[in-house]
């Protein structure tokens, strides 16, 4: 009997192992994910398998495709793009005409075009950003649409909650979008807070369907009749109020405020991800409204994930390194670029370009910073500046190529952002409003203390091996 069930283990086990490896080898994009599933699916009997068919498969894009197929999967930015795909596109402006191939990069790669006429004011903390959004929610008269990844009802979220209570009680359509893992961040939940409020609140892929629990919703987004959006990092949470937080546990952000024609394609990507979460389509006229020029900025919406044919960020992101030509700015909180990215940035820096790189000196996430540092002296040694930031904790995205060309969104430079989220970003060709990105991010830097290669060689062995062991796992964090 013995002999039997050891028999069925080492089938199954063999089995279950060699098809983990073969479809992780068949699948995989990047060759250390690949690597990495492999070795787990054939040295941990069963565990390992399990592991990968639960976390390592991407569904959604299977998913999506069989969508497109169908013909389900017809969003409102498509049909926004169609009503619109016979304008001119717009010319650059002088000052980015270097970046023409960038541009051509981002025409091929995203569905929706670079739209000219908008007006995106940055807000900082939520110090200025939600009494911005409240006030916009306050005078709504048609449509609310809110997606965010962490939804704190405590707080800054409860009277959010009751703008929108107030709201939907004035006959405003208000529609609500919560991760479900992001959701676990709130001790209330908000759909305990709204239940009979008359505001519809959907969870994105809730945790029961375990096969997508790796794949997660990190747009923050919320439009008003269409008219007007707010976007970028912030998520609503007390804690983004910093001047009423206690500086360890603050976090500093950065949103925006849109108006103009982008806000259709904003709207749009809201749209799609109701149709995701609800299967219904809300194609209604009333969503979007004849767009209207309000400022002279060239924006583009670039709503990326999993369910995306290709890296659209990621090709966008190496296109504007190879393309800049006097400097890179990059603020980011989670920065663990791939080996094509780091080659991207090492080139630039090599052809004269200044990059420097401005991260968070005491990260929330511990294992993101020890992996981050394993990268930190092949940076320096080619000519990267790296600087850490004191607290509060600095939650910020920002990508601003030659003070003329700013990338704002959800994104952060990691695998998590880049392959295996629902991100949301804004591209913008604007000098003036680099001008301002560019203030905000020296502000920042003289502040902050640049990382030295003395700094690095004084960590010892064991906080070395640390750092480079979670390096080795930077493709799954």
């Amino acid at each position: 009997m013995d002999h039997l069930l050891t028999t069925f283990f080492l089938f199954g086990y063999g089995i279950l192992s060699l098809l983990g490896a073969g479809h992780a080898l068949l699948h995989k994009r990047d060759s250390r994910s690949a690597l990495g599933w492999m070795s787990l699916c054939l040295t941990l009997p069963y565990v390992g398998p399990l592991l990968y068919w639960c976390l390592g498969i991407n569904r959604i894009s299977r998913r999506a495709h069989i969508w497109k197929k169908s013909g389900r999967r017809i969003s409102g930015i498509a049909i926004r793009t169609a009503d619109q795909g016979t304008a001119e596109p717009p010319p650059l402006p002088p000052s980015a005409y270097h970046l023409r191939d960038l541009r051509r990069i981002a025409d091929r790669l995203v569905k929706t075009p670079l739209r000219p006429g908008n007006l995106i004011t940055p807000l900082i903390n939520g110090e200025q950003a939600y009494p911005a959004m409240l006030e916009a929610i306050g005078r709504a008269r048609s449509s609310i649409n809110l997606c965010s990844y962490i939804f704190d009802a405590d707080g800054v979220g409860a009277e959010f909650i009751r703008h929108l209570k107030e709201a939907a009680q004035r006959g405003v359509q208000v529609r609500v979008i919560i991760d479900a893992l992001g959701e676990k961040y709130s001790r209330l939940s908000p759909r305990t807070a709204l239940a009979g409020s008359g505001v519809h609140l959907e969870r994105y892929l809730p945790l029961r369907h375990g096969a997508y629990i790796n794949l997660r919703n990190h747009r923050k987004l919320l439009t008003i009749d269409g008219i007007e959006a707010f976007t970028g990092g912030m998520n609503i949470r007390s804690r983004h109020v910093t001047s009423q937080t206690p500086i360890q546990d603050a976090v500093s952000d950065m949103h925006f405020h849109v108006q103009g024609p982008v806000v259709n394609d904003l709207q749009s990507t809201f749209l799609e991800d109701w149709h995701f979460v609800t299967g219904k389509r809300l194609d209604d006229p009333l969503f979007f409204p004849p767009p209207q020029c309000q400022g002279s900025m060239l924006a583009r919406c670039i709503s990326d994930g999993p369910d995306k044919e290709y890296r659209k960020l990621e090709q966008i992101l190496m296109g504007a390194m190879s393309c800049a030509g006097q400097s890179i700015l990059i603020m980011s909180p989670y920065f663990i670029p791939d080996r094509p990215m780091t080659s991207a940035m090492i080139t630039a820096a090599l052809r004269g370009v200044d990059v420097r790189v401005l991260l968070p000196e005491k990260n929330n996430l511990p294992f993101m910073h020890w992996a981050n540092r394993a990268l930190q002296a092949e940076l320096i040694a080619n000519g990267i500046r790296l600087y850490y930031q004191p607290p509060p904790f600095a939650h910020t995205k920002l990508f601003l190529v030659d003070d003329t060309y700013t990338l704002i969104g959800s994104s952060n430079l990691d695998a998590r952002s880049l392959r295996l989220n629902f991100e949301l970003d804004l591209s913008i060709y604007d000098s003036a409003f680099a001008s301002l990105i560019r203030r905000h991010f020296e502000t920042c830097l003289d502040a902050s203390r640049e990382i030295t290669p003395a700094e690095l060689q004084s960590r010892g062995l064991p906080v070395q091996l640390r750092d480079n062991f979670a390096r080795l796992l930077s493709p799954y964090l």
